[in-house]
């Protein structure tokens, strides 16, 4: 054995205590941090080393090099993207799933199956989801929403009398995705597919919001030749708007479509008994994209995807080699995503779950409203903003009331980012900004942080 590793490997214990205070100190310090450091000026890659010199070494320079410029994406004023953090257990979870290093894809070695299986069973109850549908993890929205689109895929062929996954995306021919305001990643998904891009065609959303118009959608339906795919939205990025997923359900006696719903982050309204009416119908999706690194706060990279045809995702995924174990009625999950490898993602999910349970989550999405409300108001009292739409869960989307300039609006981000991050945005046409809570730790002190923040770069801006 290398000397350097031979001696890290016997003094394992302090190396990882040494990791714990320079983990614990960040996080300490997490909500008096710069949410987002100034850049610095740019440094040219160090080389790598010839001779290493052990994991207390590696550390120190990481401490030096490094770790100042990170933002602190994990506190509770970093409402960018739909960022969240990691609770406590959940960061013990991920601290555990690294030192047992599992593979968890074959029954060969099936503690992490078995444990993957009841997290998402926890998960289908938290969202309201029946025991139809069975779930896997993945890395993120991304994936989960690429899965669900592969199943779709092979449910068209499956219509249409053909197999995408033995004759490839051609034998389907042209193929309609129809959606009122889709993600990115469905674009995405459906370019990585071989359904292109092209094949998504937006449906007229309802007058001045981001849910389709279900008469809309039975029109275009009408029109499609053969069967289709929709992609409904439980929670739209820029405004978190639903589509009203009964109402598209009660198409299908008439129309021929695979129902797939995006419902990265809004499917925790399923959690708030004064919101939950917003992800009713969920359960009627024949996929489902969840993303669990924004709402129930573990660490990246974490997802889940649900499906009601898990044969047919088995048929698209399946990996033939004498190593790996065989489909069965319950396929080893090696079978049911794109990655071979897999990492126990599920365990971080599972400690949370354990620690909080849904009353402990419950009230961490319960006091994110209250803090994307509290921030709408106080910009809307303010005559420098405006809000762009409504503030329906956590999300709050404004711009500046007087010229909202790309330029201005840049100025203002960055201006405030050391207090608050927020992210632009374009909503109808008019330059914006985001701000989205999904962080466990965020309180109502950080909520009045922010909005002083952005008051005085508004007036600064002025």
């Amino acid at each position: 054995m290398d000397r350097t590793l031979a001696a890290d490997l016997a003094r394992l214990p302090d190396l990882l205590d040494a990791t714990r205070r320079a983990a614990a100190e960040a996080l300490a310090t997490l909500a008096e941090r710069p949410v987002v450091p100034p850049a610095p000026k740019p440094r040219d890659p160090a080389p790598l080393p010839e001779e290493g010199r052990g994991t207390e070494s590696a550390l120190a320079a990481f401490r030096e090099r490094w770790e100042p410029r990170l933002s602190a994406s994990a506190g509770p004023r970093y409402l960018g993207f739909v960022t969240g953090g990691a609770t406590p257990a959940a960061l013990a979870g991920d601290w555990l799933t690294a030192a047992h290093d599992q593979n968890s894809n074959s029954s060969m070695d099936g503690a992490g199956q078995d444990l993957e299986r009841e997290t998402v069973g926890w998960l289908r109850e938290l969202f309201g989801l029946s025991d139809a549908h069975t779930g896997t993890f993945v890395s993120g929205a991304t994936m989960s929403n690429t899965t669900g689109l592969a199943i779709a895929r092979e449910w068209l062929g499956e219509r249409l009398g053909v197999s995408p996954a033995d004759d490839g995306a051609a034998a389907l021919g042209p193929v309609r995705v129809l959606s009122g305001a889709p993600h990115s990643s469905i674009a995405k998904a459906l370019s990585f597919l071989g359904l292109g891009r092209s094949s998504l065609v937006r449906v007229p959303t309802l007058p001045g919001r981001e849910a389709v118009d279900p008469a809309a959608l039975d029109r275009a339906l009408a029109d499609t030749p053969g069967p289709a795919v929709v992609v409904a939205n439980a929670g739209t990025v820029n405004t978190v708007d639903f589509d009203d997923l009964p109402a598209i359900a009660a198409l299908r006696p008439r129309r021929d479509f695979w129902l797939h719903t995006d419902a990265a982050f809004g499917a925790f309204a399923a959690l708030s008994p004064d919101h939950a009416h917003l992800a009713a119908g969920l359960d009627a999706s024949d996929s489902v994209c969840v993303d669990l690194h924004k709402w129930l706060n573990v660490p990246y990279d974490s997802a889940v995807q649900f499906t009601r045809r898990r044969d047919l995702q088995a048929r698209v995924f399946q990996n033939s080699a004498a190593y790996l174990g065989p489909l069965g009625e319950h396929p080893d999950l090696v079978h049911l995503t794109p990655e071979n490898s897999h990492r126990l993602r599920a365990l971080a999910a599972w400690f949370t779950l354990r620690a909080y349970g849904r009353q402990g989550h419950r009230e961490i999405v319960e006091r994110n409203i209250a803090g994307a409300r509290a921030l709408g108001a106080a910009l809307e009292e303010d005559p420098a903003f405006t809000l762009l739409a409504p503030v329906r869960l956590n999300v709050v989307c404004f711009t500046l009331a007087d010229d909202p300039d790309p330029a201005r609006l840049t100025a203002l981000r960055e201006a405030v980012s050391a207090e608050v991050f927020v992210t632009p945005t374009v909503h109808e046409g008019t330059a914006g900004l985001r701000a989205a809570f999904s962080n466990w730790r965020t309180t109502q002190a950080d909520v009045r942080r922010a909005a002083e923040a952005l008051r005085t770069a508004a007036r600064e801006i002025a």
